[in-house]
């Protein structure tokens, strides 16, 4: 048997991630490889911490990229704050809410779950009940915007109750850095994490982290060793740190990280306010049209995240067919429900490069011939 090279289809990617990648950053991936401690790299790897504050909106030292995708960030976060014993609320309303309580079991913490209805924010008040519950809690983690479901929670009010009750607070990012308002710094973030493959425009693999000096004197406090070696931020900090000499940790992902450099610069270039905004636009635009095809969305607009559209499927439609007609006809790429959601539910993603004028036209026009 003979294997050929491996040449990937052009699809236009409007789905829950990954994203259409921007050009210069494809462009930026294939430049040439030198050590992940070389002075010009380790000179590049400071210069990705300033962008990624930037994007964060934070002054936190301790920010850096993970070198695996967003579901190691999180991870990331979880066993490096929580020791065993330790009580931890996690706000649940879609999958990802769940993946977190899974991490604090894991982690040996002692879970407390407030739940909201999929669809649906996640609820202060539950949450201030489950404090006043539980006065010994240590952390509170939550989703500022749920991907499964298209829902943005308000992070600002939940990490001001986790500071009011003397925890400390860590926030799944993966959707909402870039694509709408994060503040880390003004609303009190100590642990947050995201993906390059969503809103940044870059490749998956890589997951930006941000910890508070908060967070960091529980790192460096712990009692217990971290369960996991190579997700060890007091070990991958002396890797990422500052301007003094670096130790060896591990063999950074090297290309990849030029992407999110070059994503990150792209960010920077357009402004952050511009791109929240772009955003947002683009949402309204396919909103209309959505409405006008009679497709209606399943998150109230007043938590609704314009980079991730969750609609509702038209009475007597089927799900596979139609994604994929639009995948085969159209090169285009929507994305499917999860769990509850499942057959129920598309999920249309304007995402960093992906929220283009062009791609919610084409969006539009295979969703009504597809339909028709």
């Amino acid at each position: 048997m003979s294997i050929s090279s491996f040449y990937p289809p052009q699809r236009i990617l409007m789905g829950p991630g990954p994203t259409e990648v921007h050009p210069k950053v494809l462009q930026a991936l294939s430049r040439p490889v030198i050590g992940h401690l070389d002075p010009t790299f380790i000179d590049m790897m400071d210069e990705v911490r300033v962008l990624l504050q930037y994007a964060f909106q934070t002054e936190n030292a301790c920010t850096m990229a993970v070198s695996a995708p967003g579901s190691a960030g999180m991870e990331a976060c979880f066993v490096n704050l929580i020791e065993p014993g330790d009580k931890v609320v996690v706000c649940i309303n879609g999958v990802f809410g769940n993946r977190m309580a899974e991490n604090v079991v894991r982690s040996g913490g002692q879970l407390v779950r407030v739940e909201d209805d999929w669809g649906k924010p996640v609820s202060p008040d539950k949450l201030e009940e489950a404090l006043r519950t539980h006065p010994d809690a240590k952390i509170v983690a939550f989703v500022h915007a749920e991907t499964s479901t298209g829902v943005l929670s308000d992070a600002k009010k939940l990490c001001s109750l986790a500071r009011q009750y003397n925890c400390l607070s860590i926030v799944d990012a993966v959707t909402s850095l870039g694509g709408v308002p994060l503040y880390v710094d003004d609303w009190g973030i100590d642990a947050i994490y995201s993906g390059t493959q969503k809103c940044l425009s870059s490749v998956p693999g890589i997951s930006p982290v941000s910890f508070s000096d908060a967070a960091v004197a529980r790192i460096t406090g712990r009692k217990t060793p971290v369960q996991s070696w190579f997700l060890d931020q007091s070990l991958v900090m002396s890797y990422w740190g500052g301007k003094q000499k670096r130790s060896y940790h591990h063999t950074a992902p090297v290309n990849a990280l030029y992407a999110l450099h070059e994503s990150l610069v792209n960010l920077q270039d357009e402004g952050l306010n511009q791109a929240w905004q772009r955003h947002a636009e683009q949402h309204q635009a396919l909103r209309l049209g959505l409405e006008k095809l009679g497709i209606s969305y399943i998150v109230d607009e007043s938590c609704r995240l314009p980079q991730l559209n969750a609609v509702a499927i038209p009475e007597g439609v089927d799900d596979e067919t139609v994604r994929a007609r639009l995948l085969n006809h159209y090169n285009l790429e929507i994305g499917s429900g999860l769990g509850a959601f499942t057959g129920k539910v598309w999920r249309i993603g304007l995402m960093g490069y992906a929220a283009r004028t062009e791609n919610v036209a084409l969006c539009l026009r295979a969703l009504e011939e597809t339909l028709n």
